[in-house]
């Protein structure tokens, strides 16, 4: 088959081969990894810059494209489209490519070649939707893998780390999105992190994390609780911090938002059922403490070691859990009740839009959007023998429990330490007094 407009004719992807003078083809771009330098070996003290996509133009068929060349032009290029554009490529390169070799850090294709762009031959274009055949934006919500090949969130738990290190494919809601990263790497390079968390018929909370900047930008477009994914070639790990499974965007992942498949309607299905069921909301309840296990967390600090502690993790995103022995030196519950009291969804238990009173996550599910509980919401000061730990964040039922009674602006962080308080209890004198003597 090809595509055709009123100025050119477009060579299919399945019809591509080297010795096709000057072709031009057309497709969604369905993956894209971001720019990267890498030394030049000709010129010795610069850098030769790359970025990859793939591109589909039918159900069966995608190819990868690489360019490589100066930093202002690959750069430029990249910024010229996302995923989900459709493009159309003049006069790229058609080469055979080497499958075990190239597959092994790309996305795998049904296509026998991939396409290379020359800056100075080469010509990407984004095309109004408008102009292209709809049948390509279909496209966009077709997997690029057997839609029934792919593990459940609870069959990667259940197999636990037999499957560190394996690439999967994954079907999943999406139950939040993190606020995206930015940190400096050791050798002075932006790097990013965007960590969501999945759910599905067999599990409430499972993360997921992007690395790269085009994935990030992608997950920011969902919408929790609506959003359905298939992803492809992810890569699974034991994170043994966290003492969880978790799922990695690598360079081969291509992911499929609200997939159009049998098994995807099932998992919507199940997602309006469980909200208006508030069956969504029993489960998060029961997760309501975090889904750290308070039980692993074994490591005793003195509020002077946690502080330092979270000096040498300056830079690393990953949280530290541990155990002090000291007292509630600030519980101010007699400041203005707005101060210490926030309203809660009661399906999905996130805070809801304080002037509207509902929730920006569950607006669409009839008149549970109105449904809302009062909830604690408390800055204390924890203190030991060696200093305070200042606005401490003690919410929901772990303030509760804590305070004994339920509820008849969350400030700004005033450093860059933020604490929440995952359980609060009286400390057996012994242990106190031990963990005070430094045994």
């Amino acid at each position: 088959m090809a595509y055709s407009s009123s100025t050119r004719d477009f060579v299919a992807l399945s019809d591509l081969h080297p010795n096709l003078a000057r072709p031009n083809v057309i497709g969604v771009v369905i993956g894209k990894t971001d720019v990267r330098g890498f030394p030049d070996r000709k010129n010795i003290g610069s850098e030769r810059y790359t970025f990859s996509f793939t591109i589909r133009d039918s159900p069966t068929c995608f190819i990868n494209v690489n360019s490589w060349g100066r930093e202002d032009y690959i750069r430029s290029l990249s910024e010229s489209f996302r995923v989900g554009d459709c493009v159309t490529i003049e006069n790229p390169l058609v080469q055979s490519k080497e499958a075990e070799r190239e597959e092994k850090f790309n996305p795998v294709t049904p296509s026998c070649y991939k396409l290379l762009l020359s800056e100075n031959h080469s010509v990407v274009k984004t095309s109004s939707c408008y102009e292209m055949d709809t049948k390509l934006l279909s496209l966009l919500h077709l997997p690029v893998k057997d839609p029934q090949d792919y593990y459940s969130l609870g069959d990667i738990i259940a197999n636990g780390q037999s499957l560190d290190g394996r690439i999967l494919n994954v079907l999943a809601a999406v139950m939040s999105v993190g606020e995206p990263k930015y940190f400096m790497t050791s050798d002075k390079r932006k790097g990013q992190r965007c960590e969501i968390k999945l759910y599905d018929e067999t599990e409430m909370s499972f993360p997921i994390v992007c690395w790269d900047n085009e994935s990030i930008q992608l997950a920011q477009s969902w919408i929790p609780r609506e959003t359905v994914i298939f992803a492809s070639d992810v890569r699974i790990n034991f994170d043994k911090f966290r003492n969880c499974m978790t799922a990695t965007v690598i360079s081969k992942t291509i992911i499929t938002t609200n997939p159009e498949t049998a098994e995807a309607n099932v998992l919507f299905s199940f997602i309006k059922e469980s909200a208006q069921s508030g069956a969504l909301h029993d489960k998060m309840e029961e997760q309501s403490k975090g889904s750290i296990n308070l039980e692993t967390v074994v490591d005793i600090y003195t509020v002077e070691q946690l502080k330092e502690k979270a000096l040498q993790s300056e830079g690393k995103l990953e949280p530290v859990y541990g155990i002090i022995y000291g007292y509630i030196s600030t519980l101010d519950i007699d400041d203005n009740a707005s101060k210490v009291i926030r309203n809660r969804c009661s399906i999905c238990r996130f805070i809801v839009n304080e002037m509207s009173n509902t929730c920006t996550f569950c607006s669409d599910v009839s008149s549970y959007s109105k449904s809302t509980f009062s909830s604690f919401d408390i800055l204390i000061d924890l203190t030991d023998h060696t200093g305070t730990l200042y606005s401490c964040y003690l919410s929901d039922c772990v303030a509760e429990e804590t305070l004994g009674c339920t509820v008849t602006l969350s400030p700004s962080w005033r450093t860059g330490l933020k604490v929440n308080v995952l359980s609060c209890k009286l400390a057996d004198p012994r242990e106190a007094s031990q963990s005070l003597l430094g045994k």
